[in-house]
């Protein structure tokens, strides 16, 4: 027994497609002309999940208009397709579609690439350059990674949405231009508002339409379309002949959680083709080991004064809670001890009496007879002999209840 790929509906059950005495059962891919997904009218975006069609809702409720649209959601989720599809179902249909990846060139080169520059306005400015925003008149600009924008360039990227004009690197004369702006990140811009990283008036200027791209892992019924695609593409590329998936193959693909999305997907089912040697896709298990945990973006979860206080702990550590001296915590932080103990004070840094070594004393005591006579609470009689040492050498050491 088999069935085509292009036959299922969805959600897949995959054990009600089976008889419970057959374990060998697979699913075949029946060559097709027409597109995957030819019922959303979206070109290059596959699935038929809830959360996708959602999306795609709100592409054709906003693509109509000329709003600034927001595209939130983890790397690899198909942002630039669903960029491309407001631009596509928009008036704007038949302008020009500019993508600009900001986190991909150098600050230095950012806003020459955006805004162009005039020839000398800069060393080996031999030329006058059009910048992307001018390319993009009349059309869509799309700002892939808005987060990694520098500060500094946050003021004239506000001003081109609100004024729609700018200057070119170099230039006095003021250019107006009509653009409609599409921007992309997967960082917590709230988050990155809060740690003085990016502009709040931005971010209130670009969030006026925003779209959550939801992650593969919350869209597993799509699976089965876009390996169906991604297999095709592969044998294609490569002349070979893929017509058979094993039931136990496309289960496994469902059930992995994809911390790298759509990317993912498709990397694997194309190393998966390379290395099936006959019609049968073949899964490797190590294909499916990840050390990324999914859904995890530092980024959105930690903030600037966990990072901190993560830094400083981890110092501590590597120095044994050595403060001072040549080899402490504070020279490899780069701050002086005092700083450091009261960052450690404030970030709540403390280490317990059980994992001290020799007596607990307070850092800032310069005066050994009077550290020695102030909360001591002598660990073992070898420890405080390692720390008489390290005293010797002007090397002190922390105290306190550990974290």
């Amino acid at each position: 027994m088999a069935m085509g790929l292009n036959s299922l509906t969805y959600p897949l059950q995959y054990e009600d497609l089976r008889p419970k005495t057959d374990p060998e059962i697979t699913l075949d891919i029946d060559p097709i002309d027409e597109p995957v997904n030819p019922e959303t009218g979206f070109e290059g975006i596959i699935g038929r999940s809830s959360g996708l069609r959602s999306v795609l809702q709100m592409v054709e409720t906003v693509a109509w208009g000329d709003s600034t649209v927001l595209l939130l959601g983890e790397t690899g989720t198909g942002k630039e397709l669903i960029a491309r599809a407001v631009h596509s179902h928009s008036p704007r249909r038949d302008r020009p579609f500019v993508k600009l990846n900001c986190a991909a060139i150098p600050t230095g080169l950012l806003e020459s690439e955006l805004f162009g520059h005039e020839r000398g306005s800069f060393t080996g400015a031999i030329a006058q350059k059009i910048g992307r925003l001018e390319l993009a008149h009349q059309g869509s600009l799309f700002l892939d990674e808005i987060g990694d924008i520098p500060l500094e360039l946050q003021p004239k990227l506000l001003r081109v949405s609100q004024e729609r004009e700018f200057e070119r690197l170099g230039s006095t004369r003021t250019q107006k231009v009509d653009v409609r702006i599409v921007a992309a990140t997967h960082r917590d811009l709230e988050g990155m508002i809060l740690e003085k990283l990016f502009r709040s008036d931005l971010y209130y200027r670009l969030n006026v339409f925003p779209i959550h791209v939801p992650p593969l892992r919350e869209r597993p019924e799509d699976i089965p379309l876009l390996v169906q695609h991604f297999v095709q593409q592969a044998t294609r590329r490569m002349r070979k002949t893929i017509d058979t998936i094993p039931s136990e193959t496309m289960e496994a693909l469902i059930r992995y959680r994809w911390p790298g999305n759509i990317r993912e997907l498709e990397n694997v089912i194309e190393r998966t083709v390379i290395l099936s040697p006959g019609p049968v896709l073949r899964l490797s298990p190590r294909d499916l080991k990840s050390r990324v945990t999914p859904g995890h973006n530092a980024d959105r979860h930690q903030t600037l004064e966990e990072v901190e206080r993560n830094h400083i702990l981890m110092t501590l550590k590597e120095t044994r809670w050595v403060l001072s001296g040549p080899s402490g915590a504070a020279s490899r932080l780069g701050l002086n001890r005092s700083t450091l103990y009261f960052r450690m004070k404030k970030l709540g840094i403390t280490r317990s009496v059980e994992s001290c070594s020799g007596e607990c004393i307070d850092p800032l005591m310069k005066d050994s007879r009077r550290s020695r006579s102030v909360a001591k609470k002598t660990c073992d009689p070898q420890d405080a002999a390692a720390w008489r040492a390290r005293s010797r050498t002007g090397n002190e050491v922390c105290s306190g209840a550990g974290p």
